[in-house]
């Protein structure tokens, strides 16, 4: 799904705002009083006047021969804080997935595994609409939601062997297109399709909620209730092409941040935007091809 957070005035700031506090931090850096843009004569009368704040021509050669001071020095979201976060929350991810495929199978320990689908659950939502990021509940959710996909990546492999492995692969190749088609300029979100995509997420919620309820009142039985065969399989696809959209709305969320020079600290909300996404990928991938193995 996406990311509510994304909606943050933090990534939607104005470009020239953000140049003007990155100009103000690298003169602080160069033990230069701040000043806002305007008060040019305010400097030159200091100069003129001979006051403490004189410089000499050399002095001012120097400055100007300095190195700019890049959005990383001004503590501003860059691609690279990007991605070294969300690898970070891949890792720990990763991390709850090897415990939960180990000790936390449905099956045999379903305490764990309830447990861990609940807490990612709850700190997911929370994290979805919490104005700050914070890492520490970010990373409670990472390792929560990786024991949940590690328990129920087991329990699947149990019935169909190497099921995971090609869930795995196909989730990393359609990551891999997406990302490609979107930095070829050929995918863009836009407000059309951002439109369809949100009236098509609230049906297939209303959809999924509806199946769980049938399920677990046992009006219904099997694996998936509605979502078996080929209409389960229809909807898993349509699925799939949302979360895909979903990545192309996360990746526009992180350049519209990136140039509108966000704090370095929403490189974690663009992790979890990008973990959740992946996640919902993920689970969809892995219950398409369990359908197409059923008997």
């Amino acid at each position: 799904m996406p990311n509510p957070v994304f909606r943050s005035k933090a990534f939607q700031r104005p470009i020239e705002q953000a140049k003007q506090e990155q100009h103000a931090s690298y003169q602080h850096a160069q033990g230069q009083p701040q000043q806002p843009y305007g008060a040019a004569g305010q400097s030159t009368a200091g100069y003129q006047s001979g006051g403490s704040d004189t410089m000499s021509p050399d002095q001012l050669a120097h400055m100007y021969q300095q190195p700019s001071a890049s959005a990383a020095d001004t503590g501003r979201m860059t691609y690279s804080s990007v991605i070294n976060r969300t690898s970070l929350v891949f890792l720990m991810i990763i991390a709850g997935a090897v415990f939960g495929w180990t000790f936390a199978n449905p099956v045999d320990n379903g305490g764990i595994y309830f447990i861990a689908v609940a807490v990612g659950f709850i700190f997911g939502l929370v994290n979805a609409f919490k104005r700050e990021p914070s890492p520490a509940m970010i990373s409670i959710y990472a390792v929560a939601q990786g024991v949940f996909l590690g328990g129920i990546s087991a329990l699947f492999e149990l019935r169909w062997p190497g099921i995971v492995f090609q869930a795995v692969i196909a989730t990393l190749s359609v990551f891999a297109v997406v990302l490609a088609l979107y930095r070829s300029g050929k995918v863009r979100a836009t407000p059309k399709a951002t439109r369809i995509f949100m009236i098509a997420m609230v049906s297939y919620l209303v959809f999924s909620l509806l199946n769980f309820v049938l399920m677990i009142t046992g009006v219904i039985d099997g694996m998936f209730g509605m979502r078996s065969g080929w209409l389960g399989i229809v909807i898993g696809l349509l699925a799939v092409v949302m979360a895909s959209y979903s990545l192309v709305i996360d990746f526009t969320s992180i350049e519209e941040g990136v140039r509108a020079g966000a704090p370095e600290r929403y490189s974690w909300t663009a992790a979890f935007g990008l973990a959740a996404t992946m996640i919902w990928l993920y689970i969809e991938i892995l219950r398409i091809l369990a359908i197409f193995n059923q008997d």
